[in-house]
C-alpha cells in the first residue's frame, strides 16, 4: 500500500533519499572479533585496556614485531634479545645489555605473567600499563635499548616497506589509512606480551589438576617451607603469580608493592650506591631507599642471577641471602655491624639447615613451566638463518 504525504512533508522526505542516496551514511568501524584467551587452569583473565583490545591478528602483529631487529635503531637489536624464551623471556645478564652496546645497571625483569602485573620495572611506581611501558625501551635514552629515538619515521618507514608488514598492520588495525605507526607498533607488542601467560609447572599442575606425582617429596617439603610463618617467602612473593596482587579483568588495580631487602647499607643508615636507589630516586623520600619491586618466581630457577643488579649469582645463595636477614654489604664491601634500619618487615633472618635449603631449592625448580618456555605461540617466528649473533655496535 502506498501513503502518501502531504506535500511539503513529502518534498522533504524525496530530498532526504536523494541526499542518503548520493551520500550514504559512513560504514560502522569493523568490530574486533572477540579474543580466544588460552589460559591455563585456574588463570583469570588479565585486564586489558579499552583503547587496545586483544584481536588474534594484533597479537600475530605482536609476535613479530617483538622479533623484529629492524624496530632497533642499528637494526640489530629486537625485544626477544633482552627478553629470550629459553630464559623465561630474561637475557641471563646481571645487567641488560642496548642495542648499541650500553650497559645497564639493572638486569632485564621476566615477562612471564607480566598481563598480571600492578606494575612495570623494577621502580614503576606509576602503575603503568604495557603499552605505557613499552615506550621506554623504544624511545629511552638513558640508558639506549632499542635507540629508536629521533629515528621513529625512519623505522617505520623499514617496515612500510616490507610487503609482510603492510599485511599484517592492515589486519590488525582494520580501517586505518596509515596503520604502520609507532603508536600501532607498542600497541601491537603488548598485546602480545599479554599472552605470555605461564601456568604449566609442576606446582601448577599439583594446584589445579591433582596431579601428585608432579612434585617429589623433597620439592614437597620445600613447598611448605615456603609457605611457613617461620621462612615467610610468601609474604613478599605470594598469591597466584608469586609475586605481588594481580591485575586482572573487571578488577581495579591494585597498589604497586615495593621492598627492601637489605642487600646494601653503606653508611649504616641503609643507604644503597648511587644512583641505583630503588624507589627513592624517583620519589625523592629517605624511606624509599632501597625499595624494588618483588619479582614472579615462575620460572626462577631459569631466570638467575638474581635481585634488581643481579648481584645474587643461584638460588641457594638467595636463600641464604634472606636467612641472614639481608646481605646488608658496608662501603667496604663486608657485612656492615648492623642491620640496615630501611629493611623491609619480616625480612628479620630465619635459620635454615642445609637439608632444608635444598628442599626449598627444590620447590623453586618445580616453579619451571617447560611448556612455557617452548610454546611455538611466543617462539622467533623468524627463519634461524636470519637470526645470525650479531653484537651490539654502537651506530
Amino acid at each position: 500500500m502506498r501513503v502518501r504525504l502531504p506535500g511539503a512533508a513529502g518534498s522533504l522526505l524525496l530530498l532526504a533519499a536523494v541526499a542518503c542516496a548520493q551520500h550514504p551514511p559512513p560504514a560502522p568501524a569493523p568490530r574486533a572479533p572477540s579474543y580466544e584467551w588460552l589460559l591455563p587452569a585456574g588463570f583469570p583473565t588479565p585486564r586489558v585496556p579499552a583503547d587496545n583490545p586483544m584481536s588474534a591478528a594484533k597479537v600475530e602483529l605482536g609476535r613479530y614485531l617483538f622479533y623484529e631487529r629492524r624496530l632497533s635503531g642499528n637494526g640489530t637489536y629486537a625485544c626477544g634479545s633482552c627478553h629470550q624464551q629459553r630464559l623465561a623471556f630474561t637475557d641471563g645478564r646481571a645487567g641488560a645489555l642496548g642495542s648499541t652496546g650500553e650497559h645497564h645497571r639493572r638486569g632485564a625483569m621476566s615477562l612471564a605473567n607480566v598481563a598480571y602485573n600492578p606494575s612495570m620495572d623494577w621502580v614503576d611506581a606509576e602503575g603503568r600499563g604495557l603499552e605505557e611501558q613499552m615506550l621506554r625501551p623504544l624511545l629511552g635514552t638513558e640508558p639506549v635499548e632499542m635507540g629508536m629515538a629521533g629515528r621513529e619515521a625512519e623505522i617505520m618507514a623499514r617496515l612500510a616497506g616490507e610487503p609482510l608488514y603492510r599485511r599484517l598492520f592492515a589486519a590488525a588495525f582494520p580501517g586505518e589509512a596509515e596503520p604502520v605507526r609507532l603508536d600501532n607498533v607498542r600497541r601491537a607488542i603488548a598485546s602480545f606480551e599479554r599472552t605470555l601467560i605461564s601456568g604449566g609447572s609442576p606446582y601448577d599442575r599439583l594446584l589445579f589438576e591433582d596431579d601428585r606425582w608432579g612434585l617429589s617429596e623433597r620439592a614437597r617439603r620445600g613447598m611448605r617451607l615456603f609457605f611457613s610463618e617461620e621462612i615467610g617467602c610468601s609474604g613478599c612473593h605470594g598469591g597466584l603469580n608469586l609475586s605481588a596482587d594481580m591485575v586482572v579483568a573487571g578488577e581495579p588495580r591494585p597498589p604497586a608493592e615495593f621492598h627492601n631487602t637489605a642487600l646494601y647499607n653503606l653508611d649504616g643508615a641503609g643507604a644503597y650506591p648511587q644512583p641505583d636507589t630503588g624507589l627513592a630516586e624517583l620519589t625523592g623520600e629517605a624511606a624509599d631507599m632501597g625499595r624494588f619491586r618483588a619479582p614472579t618466581l615462575r620460572n626462577i630457577a631459569l631466570t638467575a642471577p638474581y635481585m634488581h643488579d643481579g648481584s645474587v649469582p643461584r638460588l641457594a645463595a638467595a636463600i641464604d641471602h634472606y636467612a641472614a636477614g639481608g646481605r646488608n654489604l658496608g662501603s667496604d664491601g663486608r657485612r656492615a655491624a648492623t642491620p640496615s634500619p630501611l629493611r623491609s618487615e619480616g625480612l628479620a633472618g630465619f635459620e635454615i639447615s642445609d637439608r632444608q635449603r635444598l628442599e626449598l631449592v627444590a620447590f623453586l625448580d618445580s616453579l619451571t613451566d617447560d611448556g612455557f618456555v617452548g610454546e611455538p605461540r611466543f617462539s622467533d617466528p623468524f627463519p634461524p638463518q636470519s637470526r645470525a649473533v650479531e653484537p651490539p655496535v654502537d651506530d
